[in-house]
């Protein structure tokens, strides 16, 4: 039979206390809200109450597609061997449902309000930005187009003469979740500052002084971020690298002189559908691009980057900016 044992320390102290069971966290129900015209419309709220708003419109239980977006594989079939061979696999647009119930103190204030969320909706006025916010304030953005679901039922059992209920059907071409957080970093070529909220050794560069400096950058977010470049002059050329190898840049002008003029700030978006590099008067420098450049995405988690410049007579300023991604509110 076995004998059970105790352990005993050796030194005579006492063994650390046992740990408490866990304590609940008090966790409020998330507030949920619908926002048209581009998300420069008025905020309807989906849950709970907004001041004195009333009558109101109810976000009920049943709503699908708001946690992660449906995911496309890509893959290779061997006439050989069993199964396929992995190539590669994407995120496709999101198709969310979220179930409403309209009531008004009368029937006036039922059209009123069926008016106002369709006016909302409508696509030809922009997409819709959803907004979720959970007990602890952070809240999570998804832009969708309303595709369908208030045509209207008038059976007993789905409206009446003050309340009906719709099924709103909205697509997301973009399928990931932003935040209002926007991570900044700002570096200028004389001072060394906190990049991303973590430090780096000062960088100082001198008119023709050549430095290539490798930083650490922190992206939050569930997947890659896009983001956007503001180089300010002057600079005769520079080169920006990823981690893995990736890098866009303009060389040095065969005349010597600065490729960013003294006064001038070179805007670089890296941003799918938008991948533009002009200045602050609007002229484009994509021709300048050395050869086969990538606008690279920044990966989720820590990463580095490796910043090549060579700066002209002054002082010259790099700026990042980014908006992490998630895959759910």
């Amino acid at each position: 039979m076995p004998i059970p044992a105790v352990k005993r320390l050796v030194d005579g102290s006492q063994p650390p206390p046992r740990p408490g069971p866990p304590q609940r966290v008090h966790w409020q129900h998330t507030y949920a809200s619908i926002t048209g015209s581009n998300g420069e419309g008025e905020e309807i709220p989906l849950t709970g109450y907004s001041g004195n708003r009333w009558p109101a419109i109810f976000m009920q239980d049943g709503a699908t597609g708001l946690d992660t977006p449906p995911y496309e594989l890509h893959a290779d079939d061997s006439p050989n061997l069993d199964g396929g061979l992995f190539r590669g696999v994407r995120a496709t647009q999101r198709e969310i449902m979220i179930p409403v119930y309209i009531y008004g103190i009368d029937r006036r204030t039922l059209l009123e309000q069926k008016r106002e969320l369709a006016r909302a909706l409508n696509p030809k006025n922009g997409y819709c930005v959803l907004k979720f916010t959970e007990s602890d304030g952070q809240a999570r953005y998804l832009n969708a187009y309303y595709k369908g679901g208030m045509e209207g039922n008038e059976s007993s059992d789905q409206s009446g003469f003050r309340w009906i209920k719709y099924a709103l059907l909205l697509t997301a071409y973009d399928p990931w979740f932003y935040s209002d957080e926007m991570r900044v970093a700002k570096w200028s070529f004389g001072q060394g500052v906190p990049f991303l909220g973590r430090p780096f050794l000062p960088l100082r560069l001198s008119e023709g002084y050549k430095s290539a400096v490798t930083l650490p950058v922190y992206n939050p977010g569930d997947v890659e971020a896009w983001p956007v470049w503001e180089i300010s002059g002057p600079v005769k050329s520079f080169r920006i690298t990823s981690q893995t190898g990736q890098k866009f840049g303009i060389p040095s002008a065969t005349s010597g002189g600065d490729v960013i003029a003294l006064g001038r700030t070179l805007r670089i978006d890296t941003r799918p559908g938008v991948k533009t590099l002009k200045d602050d008067r609007g002229t484009n420098y994509y021709p300048d691009m050395e050869a086969d450049p990538k606008l690279w995405s920044i990966p989720s988690g820590d990463s580095t980057m490796t910043v090549d410049v060579v700066a002209g007579s002054g002082q010259a300023t790099v700026t990042l900016t980014f908006k992490p991604r998630y895959d759910s509110y």
